[in-house]
């Protein structure tokens, strides 16, 4: 495929050990294909890793044995390991509990992050694909977001191991080149399910608005989320500096330089106050109505008060100046 090809150098896929997250559907079931057909040109050894969530019964079995076969038939390695997203959600409170799907999400990650370290493979690669691109950039907006929203999915992780090396190959050309090859694939009944907004918007918004505005609509949303993506990279690195400077712990604590606060541009002091709340572990519930308040309570807030936050935390001025931290822990004596 000549868009992985093109990918594998940006993402340094070129001598390595390529665990190729695969679910037995269709796009995953292209990549590990794709990826195994140019693996000597490549230099790379690819192996399939499923994640078995347990929520399908013999659905999901089916597709573990699926993915197990094809690597088989590819001569690739494969990888295994079994989940268990209620137990991740059992026992926490309905603010710290995810949804289902957040948990498996977050499980299935890690469980590939093992994989990867047991067999030393150097790269993960996920079969996301323009449509999923285009479908989370506009759920994103229409459901609110800033302008990082709109990044989408990024390409690789932060240290370069998760890779997405089909995020500008739509979900039609992967159907093309596995069709042509003789490919079979798994379909989960979930993905078609309407009880879920992403699906609705698969199946009857998105076709819409490309039929009615731009038949280019993937390319064109996956250009916007590229270039919103360079631009939040420069900003984060703005921020983390600012954040380095103005920003120590104590423990639990956050103490906050806020010097000059009321002269930042305000872009930069919003994302600074939330990267502070990141940091405390409270960013989840963050809004944009809290940002204001801990940007005017930075500013103007007298020694004595405080302010309360998302995620159990408090910001307080003292004559030594600010701090975020737990609500319990200023009783504590922590800081």
């Amino acid at each position: 495929m000549r868009e992985l090809e093109r990918a594998a150098p940006r993402l340094g896929l070129a001598g390595q050990t390529v665990l190729v997250a695969a679910s037995g559907g269709l796009d995953s079931s292209v990549l590990g294909h794709a990826l195994a057909a140019c693996a000597e040109r490549l230099r790379v050894r690819v192996v399939l890793g499923h994640v078995h969530h347990g929520l399908r019964g013999a659905e999901a079995d089916a597709d573990e044995a699926a993915v197990a076969a094809l690597a088989r038939a590819l001569g690739a390695g494969f990888a295994s390991r079994r989940v268990d997203p209620r137990a991740r959600r059992a026992g926490l409170t309905s603010r710290a509990r995810p949804t289902l799907q957040e948990a498996a999400r977050e499980l299935r990650y890690a469980a590939l992050r093992e994989m990867a370290a047991a067999l030393g493979a150097g790269r993960i690669a996920t079969a996301h694909h323009a449509d999923d691109q285009a479908e989370t950039v506009l759920l994103r907006l229409l459901r609110g977001t800033g302008p990082d929203g709109l990044a989408g999915i990024p390409e690789r992780s932060p240290d370069g191991v998760l890779v997405r090396p089909l995020l500008r190959v739509s979900r039609a050309e992967l159907q093309r080149y596995a069709e042509s090859h003789g490919l079979r694939w798994r379909e989960d009944a979930s993905n078609r399910s309407r009880d879920y907004a992403r699906s609705r918007l698969r199946t009857t918004w998105l076709p819409g608005l490309a039929a009615d505005f731009n038949p280019r609509l993937l390319r064109a949303i996956a250009d916007l989320a590229e270039a919103q993506r360079r631009d939040s990279e420069w900003i984060a690195g703005r921020v983390a500096r600012e954040a380095d400077a103005r920003f120590s712990r104590e423990g639990a604590c956050l103490h906050i330089d806020a010097t000059d606060w009321q002269r930042l541009p305000e872009s930069l002091s919003r994302r600074l106050a939330r990267e502070a709340l990141v940091r405390c572990g409270g960013g989840r519930d963050a809004s944009r109505l809290h940002l204001e308040r801990m940007q005017g309570f930075l500013t103007s807030a007298r020694p004595g008060t405080r302010l309360e936050l998302p995620g159990g935390l408090v910001l307080r001025r003292d004559a030594t100046g600010f701090r975020l931290e737990p609500v319990s822990e200023r009783s504590e004596g922590a800081c």
